[in-house]
This record gives structure tokens, sequence and C-alpha cells, in this order.
């Protein structure tokens, strides 16, 4: 069974950063996706960032320049680093996980942008 636990939310100001972690157990094999979603109240929840296995990303048009997702296969770790936070950044963050043997959400943390 893939589990994936997040680690890293908070409450900052307007402008600040957090650096998100995702650790995913459960998984040998090294071709997959791997990727943070956020979800605000009241609103779906949108894809922010992916990665895939060797490299390639993939961002929202919203956190273009200011958001960096990084992975380390060896840690079985994905990043995502967030600088320029802006208010409407509020929301649960969680971390996807697209591969064998099956596909996993994280249960989220969330992150909490005040003006």
């Amino acid at each position: 069974q893939v589990q994936l636990v997040e680690s890293g939310g908070g409450s900052v100001q307007t402008g600040g950063s957090l650096r998100l972690s995702c650790a995913v157990s459960g998984t040998r094999f090294r071709i997959n996706v791997m990727g943070w979603y956020r979800q605000a109240p009241g609103k779906e929840r949108e894809l922010v960032a992916s990665i895939g296995d060797d490299g390639p990303t993939a961002y929202a048009n919203a956190v273009k320049g200011r958001f960096t997702i990084s992975r380390d296969n060896a840690k079985n770790t994905v990043y995502l680093q967030m600088n320029s936070l802006k208010p409407e950044g509020t929301a649960g963050y969680y971390c996807y996980f697209g591969g064998a043997p099956e596909n996993a959400w994280g249960r989220g943390t969330q992150v909490t942008v005040s003006s």
C-alpha cells in the first residue's frame, strides 16, 4: 500500500516562504509522477505543480516563477518550495503519487498566508 506523508505547512505573512515535503513509502517503482495539489475552502482541488520520475516539471500559471517542485528519488521524497506567498495561496496542500502499484494521496498539510 502506497502511503504519503506531508510536512512543512504553517502560517506565514504575505511574501514569506515555506517548503513542503512529501515522503512516499510502499513502492519500489521509479516510473511515476508526483505532484502537489491545493484546495481552498469552497473551491475545487487544483494542481499546483507536478514532476516526472526523470525530472520534467509543470506548474499552474498562478505559481510560476514563485514555486519550485523537486524530488529526491533516493529518499522517495518530493518537495515544494514556495516563495513570495500570497493570501490566495491559503489552502490545504496535498501530495499526489501516480504510479505502481497504485495511485495515492496524502492527508494534506495546511498553509495559511496572512496579509
